[in-house]
């Protein structure tokens, strides 16, 4: 289990002055880009379908993050020496609700059905140490931005109770930085998407236009807060960052321009996760209905590594759709297979 080396006191302190700042949202939101001003306070729930209470749906241990946040045993595919990373799995929870709401989502039933349980600051707080008592390798918030102020309260509580662990912020990226610059001092690791390069795909997709202009910039925050990946004797993350993309169907050219701006605008040092598991989901538009090919993703997966990438997370095997494993989360156990 990892051991944070921090001075916990600092961060009860850095959470202090974010909330400071960011609880002046709950009366007109807007800390995400949507801005929509809702009342929060009076019962309004805003884009992301969200009141003062965040919604959780499931709080356990998940093996299906990246190996340096759930300590899976394949984990020696880049330069840091993994091989003896542990399968403790990542103490990930799951919050209901979404301020993006892509069409294709893989957890619609999260983002768009808002499928979950309102719960209190204290509760959520409980479920993070629970989680730590069980062996979770860090505590990984999926879907966080709609949900920062609950989230802030719950982890003051859950320090001052003696939570130790990493904190994982696992976005969709579409987030403003002057939101994410009130988390230095909290987050350990970002974990953020980078999904859209073009206006148009990102409108037709996620009626988020902007969704590149915005994600770039709260991306260079993170890279600025965390910028190297740092790993422990076991291959396990402590701190860093790592950028997601997943790979869509009929979309390369636009997967092979986020990727360019990476490697020039923030570094070809960073942590670069690539992913293959597209399924057609939920109300994909027709023009991505079917699954991404195998030629699609090594044509990006060779300018990776053209550009020289030297942190590389691959997926090469999520090809086959009979086999495709999607979640379930109106289960109690969404990743059966697990």
């Amino acid at each position: 289990m990892i051991r944070l080396n921090m001075d916990k006191t600092g961060k009860i302190k850095a959470i202090d002055e974010a909330l400071t700042k960011l609880q002046l949202h709950e009366k007109e939101c807007r800390l995400c880009p949507r801005e929509c001003g809702a009342d929060r306070r009076g019962g309004h729930l805003g884009f992301c379908q969200t009141g003062p209470s965040a919604k959780l749906s499931h709080a356990l241990i998940h093996y299906g993050e990246e190996p340096a946040l759930s300590g899976s045993d394949d984990c020696s595919k880049n330069k840091y020496d993994q091989k003896q990373a542990t399968r403790s799995g990542s103490g990930t929870l799951f919050f209901s609700g979404c301020n993006l709401k892509c069409l294709f989502c893989q957890n619609y039933q999260l983002s768009w059905e808002n499928y979950g349980s309102i719960m209190d600051d204290e509760t959520i707080a409980a479920k993070m140490l629970f989680l730590e008592k069980k062996g979770a390798l860090n505590i990984n918030l999926v879907s966080p931005s709609h949900v920062i102020l609950p989230i802030l309260r719950a982890l003051r509580i859950a320090f001052k109770k003696g939570l130790s662990l990493p904190i994982v912020y696992n976005s969709n990226g579409y987030e403003k930085a002057e939101t994410i610059r009130h988390l230095n001092g909290i987050i350990d690791i970002y974990l953020p998407d980078l999904k859209y390069f073009s206006r148009g795909i990102s409108e037709a997709y996620s009626s988020a236009a902007d969704y590149f202009e915005l994600a770039s910039k709260a991306l260079g925050e993170m890279y600025k807060q965390q910028p190297e990946l740092h790993l422990d004797s076991k291959g396990i993350a402590a701190r860093g960052l790592i950028i997601r993309h997943l790979v869509l169907p009929g979309h390369t050219e636009d997967s092979i321009q986020l990727l360019d701006f990476i490697a020039e605008k923030i570094s070809i040092d960073v942590c670069l996760s690539l992913m293959s598991q597209y399924y057609p989901c939920y109300h994909a538009p027709a023009v991505i209905t079917r699954p991404l090919s195998s030629k699609e993703y090594e044509k990006v997966l060779i300018h990776s590594q053209r550009l020289g990438f030297s942190t590389l997370f691959i997926q090469p095997d999520s090809f086959d759709t009979k086999d495709h494993r999607l979640p379930d989360f109106k289960k109690k156990a969404p990743f059966i297979w697990e």
